[in-house]
């Protein structure tokens, strides 16, 4: 009867922290209760509490562009289950559904980690990109974040660097290296 319904789509995402940092400029926004409020203000660091989530009325416009002016979100404990209530499903639909952020850890280092965190996404796609660093990092790091996120995920790869045609590097303005 539903015949066309078979096909499915695959998606793998796979997350891996990076040494150093790749996306410094990366903006995250806290999306907390009092206490985590307070601390992003003298971090100096963007932040929302329930009440201006409420004044977004699940409006589908409003959550799309607060989605798009952040790269990143992280929610506290208490708030964190009450977000599909407040902001519908616009943040999840946009692959930004916050992060959990405890009283127990820093919430620099927590914005740190965020920023040195890259995914894999793998569809059904011959080709995947990702931030491994930026024009500021030495060789040496730019050599560590790469040596890392290569050999992540070709350990991911069913038959290891069979699977793998070529890899190449790209800077914002140069011509690709091939690496292999």
């Amino acid at each position: 009867m539903f015949h066309d319904l078979s096909v499915y789509i695959h998606i793998l995402i796979i997350i891996i922290r990076l040494k150093n940092i790749p996306r410094p400029k990366m903006q995250v926004c806290v999306l907390g209760d009092q206490q985590h409020c307070d601390e992003a203000k003298a971090n100096n660091i963007p932040y929302m509490d329930a009440e201006a989530l409420k004044k977004l009325n699940k409006n589908k416009k409003f959550v799309k562009k607060l989605a798009k002016k952040y790269d990143a979100f992280l929610a506290s404990e208490s708030l964190i289950k009450q977000i599909p209530r407040l902001l519908g499903p616009g943040l999840n639909k946009a692959g930004k559904f916050p992060g959990l952020l405890s009283h127990q850890e820093s919430m620099v280092a927590k914005i740190d980690e965020v920023k040195a965190t890259i995914k894999f996404q793998m569809k059904k796609v011959l080709c995947l990109s990702v931030a491994v660093g930026h024009v500021e990092m030495t060789p040496d790091e730019l050599v560590q974040n790469v040596h890392l996120s290569i050999n992540f995920l070709v350990s991911l790869l069913k038959k290891h660097w069979q699977n793998v045609r070529s890899l190449h590097i790209k800077s914002s303005m140069g011509p690709p290296q091939r690496l292999f």
